[in-house]
Order: structure tokens, then C-alpha cells, then sequence
């Protein structure tokens, strides 16, 4: 495989980001979220939220993020998500773990929490997660929402 680099978002990177959004609609992502997604990249700090991408080639091929609320001691994983063009090939388990090890880094956080989909939750509970809650068709109709926990450290 060709080398991988994990490196902080910046804004020239929206473009990149949002045609990896694309490339996962509807299958992963409704298309109306598109809109809270580009707001999410263009207001981004990424000193409160830590949001990365992997480029390979030059080529922004996947990204992903931590929300954190440190007075309730958790993080969230944040709109990860990895160019359909390269499923398959490892990317996404890459980009989890450089989240999880983000989130282990901050002290205090002893819960990661996040939601997904029917599509991916067996990826998550891999590293895992467990299902706290399945709304169907919370983010649209066909598309359910699953919400996941990991305990990370005793607070």
C-alpha cells in the first residue's frame, strides 16, 4: 500500500472532504446531511476538535474527528468517513484508531460515544462499541441510527 499520512484538516481541504461525503451518499450518509457537514468543516476549530485526514498521493482520501465535552468527560467521534473509491483497504480501521488514540490522549476522557448506521455499527463493535440505542430511520427514511458507547477509563 502506499504511504499513508494522518495530518490535521485545513480549510483547503473542504473540497476533498466533501466530495469523500458524497461518495458515500445514500448508501452511509443522507444527502440532506450534506449541509450540516460543510457548516461543520467551515466553523471548525480544530484545537476543540480534533478532526484529521489521511492523504495518500497528495490526495485526500479519508477524514474523521473527535468532539470533545470534557466536563461530562467524554468525546464523541465526529463525520469520519473514507472515500468510497477505497473501502475495503484498511483506511477506515486506520482512522479509527488515530481517533481513539486522540481520545485516549485527552486527559479526563473516560467514554467515547457515537452514532452510526445499520451499515457500519459491526465495524465500530470490532474496536468495542456497544449499542446503546437504534432509532430507525433517524437520520432517513431506510438509513437507521445507531447510537455506540466505549468505555475508555475509569473517571
Amino acid at each position: 500500500m502506499d504511504d499513508i499520512v494522518s495530518r490535521p484538516y485545513a480549510a483547503d481541504d473542504l473540497p476533498a472532504c466533501l466530495a469523500i461525503f458524497d461518495s458515500n451518499v445514500p448508501t452511509f450518509f443522507a444527502p440532506e446531511e450534506r449541509a450540516d457537514f460543510c457548516q461543520f468543516l467551515e466553523s471548525i476549530n480544530t484545537e476543540d476538535r480534533p478532526y484529521l485526514v489521511l492523504v495518500r498521493n497528495g490526495s485526500v482520501i479519508a477524514c474523521g474527528g473527535l468532539g470533545v465535552e470534557p466536563e461530562r468527560k467524554r468525546a464523541s467521534l465526529a463525520w469520519g468517513m473514507v472515500d468510497s473509491a477505497f473501502h475495503g483497504q484498511g483506511l477506515g480501521t486506520s482512522l479509527t484508531l488515530a481517533r481513539l488514540e486522540l481520545a485516549r490522549a485527552i486527559p479526563g476522557i473516560a467514554e467515547l460515544i457515537m452514532d452510526t448506521s445499520q451499515h457500519t455499527h459491526g465495524f465500530y463493535e470490532k474496536f468495542g462499541f456497544t449499542v446503546t440505542k437504534i432509532t430507525p430511520d433517524g437520520f432517513a427514511p431506510g438509513l437507521d441510527r445507531w447510537d455506540m458507547t466505549l468505555r475508555l477509563a475509569e473517571a
